[in-house]
């Protein structure tokens, strides 16, 4: 994650950190429609935006708002926007827009219960199969999900860099507890962060071939209207953006599309491991629930009970790597989420047998206590 020399440390919520990270990659500029928990960063954007050259724009709806930084993205900029979950389901289609047109771009989408408009002032992490799954058709994400206000800094620089390196949306998948609390921050001096700059194709080139791509790899992205001419739709297309049905060409599309995020998914994968060393009892986190699950453990571990936990800060896509290695040696695996078992089946898939895996929801709009998770762990951990 980013990691620099400090020069100010400030208060700040969630929200807050993420907008300032964002102007530390370079974000120039934000288009958004306000919602409630994930109104702080547009607010803040507006303001500062203008400051250092950039561009906000407030747009209609939220469908308007994934558009317009997919537009910016294309002519070069570097484009954000932040939602929660009812105004994430509008930009679906965008999004998948976004995936087949190969635009990098950033979505901070601050979770709160649902279904519908749930519960806007309420935490949850019910969006996690939407982000992998919402948009149509195969595609692949990036999607990270911070702990803490710092990470929501850094983790918007992470973020940008990757959609650029990538060229893909990603998301920065916080909630509501993350995006209204508030902690010392320590903030990088300006102009410090490590960046990660879009390719671009060298000049004079006589067949520019924007979406030429091998499995593991993407094109260099000139800039919409620039010295290159191209197409962009959302239709399957060939190495020169231009629609196809050829299958072999359809096939080489889709397949680009997925495998130059998946074919990278372990080096994606970041994790905090806590307590794992002599650990026979697995809790699998992330988020804000994390946090929880970590003084969860320290109780566990009073209590005689040898717990560990593994963090997800990588939530998409999903490696397997790490938890294969560590479930032959577990009694159980426990995954407490602030839903009903979204992420637990991709941990059942990457255990494979080789330990019980059991969820643990909650859905009524609060955190997890710690007590909670720490009974509900000891009981299973007894079975």
């Amino acid at each position: 994650m980013a990691q620099d020399k400090c020069a100010t440390v400030e208060v700040l919520q969630g929200n807050e950190a993420s907008a300032e990270g964002a102007l530390a990659a370079g974000v120039n500029f934000f288009g958004g429609y306000p919602i409630t928990p994930s109104s702080e960063i547009a607010e803040i954007m507006a303001r500062r935006l203008p400051l250092s050259g950039g561009r906000f724009i407030q747009m209609e709806d939220e469908i308007a708002s994934i558009a317009a930084i997919i537009g910016a993205s294309l002519a070069g900029g570097i484009a954000m926007t932040a939602t929660s979950g009812p105004g994430f389901s509008l930009m679906m289609e965008n999004l998948g827009f976004a995936c087949i047109a190969e635009v990098p771009c950033v979505i901070v989408n601050v979770q709160r219960a649902g279904p519908s408009t749930g519960l806007p002032t309420q935490p949850a992490q019910m969006d996690v199969q939407q982000t992998r799954w919402g948009t149509h058709g195969d595609h692949s994400i990036i999607a990270l999900a911070p702990a803490s206000v710092v990470e929501c800094y850094e983790m918007t620089i992470d973020c940008v860099n990757l959609a650029e390196k990538y060229r893909n949306p990603t998301v920065l998948l916080m909630d509501e507890v993350l995006g209204h609390m508030r902690e010392n921050v320590s903030l990088p001096a300006k102009g410090t962060s490590r960046l990660v700059p879009r390719a671009k194709p060298p000049a004079g080139l006589s067949d520019y071939r924007p979406f030429q791509s091998d499995e593991r790899s993407v094109s260099p992205l000139a800039p919409f209207g620039g010295s290159y001419r191209y197409h962009v739709t959302g239709l399957t297309h060939d190495e020169h953006g231009f629609p196809t049905m050829v299958p072999e060409e359809v096939d080489r599309n889709v397949r680009g599309i997925v495998n130059k995020i998946e074919a990278h998914a372990d080096a994606l994968a970041s994790y905090e491991e806590f307590m794992l060393d002599d650990a026979d009892v697995l809790l699998v986190a992330y988020g804000s629930t994390a946090r929880v699950a970590k003084s969860s453990v320290r109780a566990l571990r009073s209590r005689g009970v040898r717990a560990g936990l593994l963090r997800v800060k990588t939530i998409w896509p999903f490696s397997r790597k790490r938890l294969s290695e560590l479930a032959p040696r577990m009694r159980t695996v426990v995954v407490p989420e602030m839903n009903l078992g979204q992420y637990v089946l991709e941990v059942e898939r990457a255990v494979g047998g080789a330990a019980p895996v059991v969820p643990q929801g909650r859905v009524d709009g609060h955190l997890f206590e710690p007590d909670e998770i720490t009974e509900f762990v000891a009981g299973e951990a007894q079975r």
